[in-house]
């Protein structure tokens, strides 16, 4: 049986700015599917998607950032 060394894999960022774009495009249609499913749920629901998709928001935020911390960073 051979013994292995783990090495860490290289830090590799070029791809972070379109992972980024790509996360930011799915959390806004998952946001568009709840406000759907808000429209037809009963008040403590709604106000729980309501909740989720402020969080969703701030989330959306933080990735606008980080898209243009990544974005200078490269250039």
């Amino acid at each position: 049986m051979t013994h292995r060394t783990n090495k860490p894999k290289p830090d590799n960022r070029a791809d972070n700015v379109e992972k980024l774009q790509h996360m930011v495009q799915n959390t806004i249609e998952n946001m568009e599917l709840a406000e759907e499913t808000a429209a037809h749920s009963r008040p403590e629901e709604r106000r729980q998607i309501e909740a989720k998709n402020e969080r969703r928001r701030e989330s959306i935020q933080a990735m606008r950032d980080e898209i243009r911390d990544e974005y200078h960073d490269q250039q």
